[in-house]
This record gives C-alpha cells, sequence and structure tokens, in this order.
C-alpha cells in the first residue's frame, strides 16, 4: 500500500511517497531524503536529475500532478475558480501513483513467482522430497520431468479439500450427518474439533461446552454418558469413515492427544491423521506420540516469531510438517517459502470460489471450506477431474 504525505508551508511543498520525502523548495530545486534501514541521506537534486534518481519508485508525471494541485491549494490568493480544476490533477496525481505502484508490484511478483516456479521445477524430485505425495504436483497422471505449459505454481502434493467442521453450510456442524454428506459431495479431507470428556473419551465438537444457561459446563468435566447424542465419539466416527479420508484435527483439549493418536491407530489411520494446534512447540511434541501423524501448526502470519523465513525456518527444525494460515496470508512467495523448507502449505476460511482459486494457483497444498461442492469443484479445475457435486 502507498502511503503519500502532503505539506506544504508558504512557497515549500513536501510530498511524501512510502519511504521517500520530496520538498519543492522557492528556487526550484529537488530535495529528496529517504529513510531506510535507519540510515538518513540528504541530497539535493533538480527535477530532472531527481526523476532519474528515483525512476522506477513513482510516475514523475503523477508526482508533478500532485505537487502542482497541492502547491495551488496552499498558494494565498489562490482564484477559487480554478479550485475543481486542480483539485482534478491532485487527485489524477494520486491515482497514477497509486496505479503505478500497483502495477509494479504486480509485474515484480509475477517475475518473482515466475523464477520460483523454474527453481522449483529444476531442483526438486521426488526422489528427495520425503513427503506425502511428495514431487511437484500438476495434476493426476503427469510426471514431474514432463514438459507442460505453467498456469499454477506447483503444489507438493494433490491438494487437499478438508470439509470444514463436515458440510457445515449444509448439515449441522461436526456431526456425523455432516461429516457423511461431505464424503458424498466429494471431499477429499474431513475437519473438526476434538476435546476429551471426564471419562478419557474422545469426542468431536467446537465449543467444549454442553448444557444450556446459565449451567453451561465444560466437556472436560463430563462423562460421555451425559453428552447430547448429536457429539460423536472419535471411535464413532472412525467406524463409519475408516481410514477413507484424511482428518484433520484441531486438539482443543492437549490432554485429547494421546487418545486422538490411539484411535487413529486402532484403523490404520495414522499417516492419514492431521493435528493441529497454535503453539508449535507442542505440536512438535505430538512427534512422540506417532511416528506417522503430520504435524500442522495453525497460526497466522502476524503471530509469527520474527520474519517469516525464520519463524518457517524453525518450525520445519522442530519437526512441523504442515504451516496453516488464514487464506489472506497466502502469497505465491510465502507458499513457495514453506515448500523450500519442506512444509506443506494449507490455508483456512476459504469460502468463495475466487479465494479457493487463487489459493490453488499460489500452489496451496491444502483448503478448508465449509462449502464442499464448491471447493472440490475449485479443485476439480486444477486437476483435470470432473466435479459433478452429486450426493
Amino acid at each position: 500500500m502507498v502511503s503519500v504525505l502532503i505539506c506544504c508551508s508558504g512557497a515549500r511543498c513536501v510530498v511524501g511517497v512510502d519511504n521517500f520525502r520530496r520538498e519543492i523548495c522557492d528556487k526550484g530545486g529537488w530535495r529528496t531524503c529517504c529513510r531506510r534501514w535507519r540510515n538518513r541521506v540528504d541530497r539535493r537534486y533538480k527535477s530532472r536529475t531527481l526523476c532519474r534518481a528515483i525512476e522506477g519508485v513513482v510516475d514523475s508525471v503523477a508526482l508533478a500532478n500532485v505537487h502542482g494541485g497541492a502547491n495551488f491549494l496552499f498558494e494565498p490568493g489562490s482564484n477559487p475558480a480554478h479550485l475543481g480544476h486542480e483539485l482534478a490533477y491532485l487527485a489524477s496525481g494520486f491515482r497514477q501513483l497509486l496505479g503505478t505502484q500497483k502495477q509494479k508490484r504486480e509485474q515484480q511478483d509475477h517475475e518473482d513467482l515466475s523464477a520460483t516456479d523454474v527453481e522449483h521445477v529444476k531442483d526438486r524430485t521426488p526422489e528427495h522430497d520425503g513427503l506425502p505425495h511428495s514431487g511437484l504436483w500438476r495434476g493426476w497422471g503427469r510426471s514431474v520431468g514432463q514438459a507442460v505449459p505453467v498456469t499454477r505454481l506447483p503444489s507438493l502434493r494433490p491438494p487437499i479439500g478438508f470439509a470444514h467442521r463436515g458440510a457445515k453450510a449444509h448439515a449441522p456442524e461436526n456431526t456425523m450427518e455432516a461429516f457423511e454428506l461431505a464424503l458424498r459431495l466429494g471431499a477429499s479431507g474431513l475437519e473438526s474439533d476434538v476435546w476429551i470428556t471426564a471419562d478419557g473419551i474422545a469426542v468431536l465438537d467446537h465449543d467444549g461446552l454442553v448444557g444450556r444457561r446459565p449451567l453451561r459446563r465444560p466437556i472436560s468435566q463430563s462423562p460421555s454418558a451425559d453428552l447430547p447424542r448429536h457429539i460423536p465419539t472419535l471411535r464413532e466416527f472412525y467406524e463409519v469413515v475408516g481410514r477413507s479420508v484424511d482428518f484433520s484435527l484441531d486438539i482443543k483439549d492437549p490432554a485429547a492427544a494421546a487418545e486422538v493418536v490411539a484411535c487413529a491407530r486402532d484403523v490404520g489411520a495414522e499417516d492419514r491423521l492431521w493435528l493441529c494446534h497454535p503453539d508449535r512447540q507442542l505440536v512438535s511434541s505430538w512427534r512422540e506420540l506417532s511416528s506417522e501423524v503430520h504435524l500442522v501448526e495453525s497460526t497466522r502470519a502476524s503471530k509469527f516469531e520474527g520474519s517469516p523465513e525464520l519463524h518457517i525456518a524453525q518450525s520445519a527444525e522442530l519437526g512441523i510438517d504442515v504451516i496453516n494460515l488464514h487464506h489472506s496470508d497466502w502469497t505465491g512467495g510465502s507458499v513457495a517459502m514453506a515448500h523450500r523448507f519442506g512444509l506443506l502449505a494449507f490455508g483456512w476460511d476459504a469460502q468463495f470460489d475466487r479465494i479457493l482459486d487463487e489459493l490453488l494457483d499460489c500452489g496451496i497444498d491444502g483448503v478448508y471450506s465449509d462449502h464442499v461442492d464448491t471447493m472440490m469443484a475449485s479443485i476439480a479445475k486444477i486437476t483435470g477431474g470432473d466435479y459433478s457435486g452429486t450426493s
């Protein structure tokens, strides 16, 4: 986002754009101050020299329009009849500045992502990925070495479509009805939240509270026999679903982790279980429970410790398998960064086809959505599959 600040006093007009501040002085000279990495550079340029010096930063014509309009507004004795005309010039200058910046950012992003894609294709092979369904995946039936037109960034595996709390948009969330409907709608993964009851039973529920207000109580303080009938146990879930689908569980109560892994092990579904939590240190400790389950750090980019690259590198060192972020936190560059450290990239709260398409074009490896039909239709577009959405 470009920030523009105008401040005029007498014959001097100051226009600030991003990290640059430009001043038009009374002698027609230019002054540029740039603050980057706490270093201050203060130099005097004439207008032509300045435009060359900052070429590629802003559009000089747009900057001139901003200067001209701003000078008129603050010039003593300005003709009010010309006010509308000069305001139009000022607005035009701002639009051009913003448009120029946006175009250059988009062009740079395109060039960076194209270069990243080439690097992925050249350097990665299935033999050394070491990830589930590893290798650069561009569609079923295509080999990694096959020359194909690149229309999207590569994912590390076929993207998983996780039905958030089952087919939440079509049935009561976290119920067996919602989970079975999601499977009929073609979901390749299911998602839920898990708690542990007072008698040690893992159950699927989001809030973790039962009963009516004001007598609501935590599930952890309630025996499983006292829970409402619509709340399924994890073992009931596996009796119906088995290991036929990837299952992502948000571990709401860390005490439930051991029972969750035990339930999955009993049906041979450890390798299709994805354990999620925002505390990556806690998630890392669950590797002791199983060498086959997938460890997922579910967080936000704003909560990264240090730079994104440093945070992702540290997560990889801890044995995390997946970085799971809100869809708005992902770009093609950040997905490529996660892939560079050998981590999968998942995006949640992807409710619309536009958002789903953007994530999949970025090379995302898994998405979470309430709208199973929309989600699977978007995935089918990039897999070349035929999704009918019939139940």
